[in-house]
């Protein structure tokens, strides 16, 4: 087999090298030609055989929610450059077909005025306003279902008669029939009010309480706000008196921040803190005559020097006027017999003068106008804060001992706050929430005594459990002492009756020597012979022996006497 490989490519290699230059292109290019071909059989083979769900193409809204329904049924799909939905096999596709076109997926991507493109002979205006009444809904529908979540939808208008009066004209009303992919959708009054204004803004002539928006999964009709109004009141409510609180807690943050500062934590509280506001929207119109400013104040100076008038002249008319003449008689017209009272009858013919005399002045004002709509104001507003005295404890007597209850705790002075750090407290906190004499705001600061009762008994009972260990202690100590007192006298004592005995037991010892040295000594004198037992002959040759050994080693025997009297102490 290798020699017949090496054959071939040595041919192949010699028949190459024949070859010019243009043979050498066309040859690559040929096998260049095979490999794409052969790669791009493999391509088509691999791919599946796939048929079409429906035989329209769908747009990119309506693709989206049919794949998504697909895919939550682990549904394979496909989709072309053209917008085709495939699946694998036809069973699959006449299955999902029908499912889809009764889940209301079915594409319908058409031209609704695409009706009135056909003209014919036998037309008329009724034809036109069928014609016009479905273009419409499916218009309609269409904008609804270009929203997002919305799967579908159904429309149906009424479109009334043209009355020759107005007020026996019909509205136009319209059902419409919502199916959403999120049934939450549904519930948001802001969704659903914006659907309603976009229907009503898409028909002419139709208002949003002609329109009926029904949700097609529940049947529940979804726009029937009339019974809503008490419900956003309250709502309305609950948002302000929330507010209100917001600032209320604001406020008692802002005044305990500075007065803990000062005080610490424990003694300081705010018992009540209230804001009046009104939340009520209302317009106004006012007129508004104000002084007239003559001499503006003047900023360097302590006290008010400006100048104000109410009213100002602009011109100015003096009148002097004198009549002579007769008395005024009204007797009525020429030729009437005249039906005067006797005063008027009596003053008639007599010569009367009159003076008149005055000023007639014109006068500017300043007048402001103003319009406008008041927004939610705050009041009146109320602070009470309370703080603390001081407890001063432990406390000494003039010895120097610690001063203690008849409970056995600390015995505790209370110092109330004087009456000047109170005015400078209250100053404090009208500063902190915006203090206004006109507005009536009402700032109150008490010295009032907490109740520390428990504290305190804490407190005590730490103390009295503290001293107690400090017993507890000193006695275990004092136990130790006297324990340690009597095993100390104890060895002593036993270690002095053992030294006595032992020197007893030496001194016995010595003596029992003596005595029988001196008799060996008398005998030698006397020339008497002893007689010694064996014992004694041989303690006498270990002592000889002891003698020796200490002659001729003194410091070992020494050392071994150290350590006998040692080990015997």
């Amino acid at each position: 087999m290798n020699e017949w490989f090496k054959k071939n490519v040595g041919t192949i290699k010699e028949k190459w090298g024949k070859w010019s230059l243009v043979q050498k292109i066309i040859c690559a290019a040929i096998l260049l030609a095979v490999v794409a071909a052969v790669v791009l059989l493999a391509k088509v083979s691999s791919t599946p055989s796939t048929v079409r769900l429906f035989n329209s193409p769908v747009t990119e809204a309506q693709r989206e929610n049919i794949l998504t329904r697909l895919d939550a049924d682990n549904v394979k799909a496909y989709v072309d450059s053209d917008g085709y939905i495939s699946v694998e096999d036809e069973k699959t596709a006449k299955k999902w077909r029908s499912r889809l076109i009764a889940e209301g997926y079915e594409p319908a991507e058409k031209d609704p005025w695409s009706l009135f493109d056909t003209v014919k002979w036998t037309r008329n205006d009724f034809n036109d306003k069928v014609d016009w009444k479905r273009a419409m809904e499916d218009s309609v529908k269409a904008h609804i279902e270009q929203l997002e979540g919305i799967r579908s939808a159904n429309v149906i208008l009424t479109l009334p008669d043209e009355a020759l009066f107005s007020d026996n004209q019909k509205p136009t009303t319209a059902s419409v029939t919502i199916f959403a992919n999120n049934p939450e959708m549904l519930t948001s009054r802001k969704q659903v009010k914006g659907i309603q204004r976009l229907i009503s803004r898409s028909v002419e002539g139709l208002s949003e309480d002609n329109i009926t928006i029904v949700n097609g999964e529940t049947g529940e009709e979804i726009n029937d706000f009339e019974g809503m109004e008490a419900s956003d009141r309250i709502s309305l409510v609950a948002k302000q008196e929330k507010e209100i609180r917001k600032l209320e807690s604001e406020y008692s943050s802002r005044v305990l921040k500075q007065l803990q500062t000062i005080f610490g934590d424990k003694r300081v509280k705010v018992t009540n803190m209230t804001i009046d506001m009104d939340m009520s929207q209302k317009k106004f119109t006012k007129t508004e005559y104000t002084g007239i400013t003559l001499k503006t104040d003047n900023p360097d100076t302590v006290y008010d020097d400006s100048e104000t008038t109410d009213k100002l002249v602009l011109s100015e008319e003096t009148v002097d006027k004198k009549f002579t003449g007769t008395g005024y008689n009204p007797e009525g017209p020429a030729g009437v017999e005249g039906q005067n009272p006797p005063v008027y009858s009596d003053m008639s013919n007599v010569i009367g003068q009159s003076t008149e005399n005055g000023v007639k002045r014109n006068y500017a004002l300043n007048r402001e106008d103003s319009e406008g709509e008041t927004s939610p104001q705050k009041g009146r507003r109320t602070i009470s804060v309370s703080i603390d005295g001081v407890w001063t404890y432990p406390l000494y007597d003039e010895n120097g001992k610690l001063r203690l209850s008849s409970s056995g705790g600390y015995e505790r002075e209370y110092t109330p706050i004087a009456d000047e750090e109170l005015a400078k407290i209250t100053k404090m906190v009208q500063g902190a929430i915006g203090y206004d004499v006109q507005r009536g705001d009402l700032v109150t600061v008490e010295n009032i005594q907490f109740d520390r009762t428990d504290e305190f008994r804490q407190e005590d009972a730490a103390f009295i459990k503290a001293q107690q260990t400090k017993k507890t202690i000193f006695f275990v100590l004092v136990g130790i002492a006297i324990v340690l007192i009597i095993f100390i006298a104890f060895r002593l004592i036993s270690r002095e009756i053992e030294r006595r005995r032992r020197l007893r037991e030496e001194e016995l010892l010595r003596r029992q020597q003596a005595e029988r040295e001196q008799a060996i000594w008398d005998a030698k004198n006397e020339d008497i012979s002893v007689t010694m037992s064996v014992e004694e002959r041989r303690r006498a040759e270990l002592q000889e022996n002891a003698i020796a050994m200490a002659k001729e080693h003194p410091e070992d025997v020494a050392m071994l006497i150290r350590t006998w009297l040692r080990e015997e102490a």
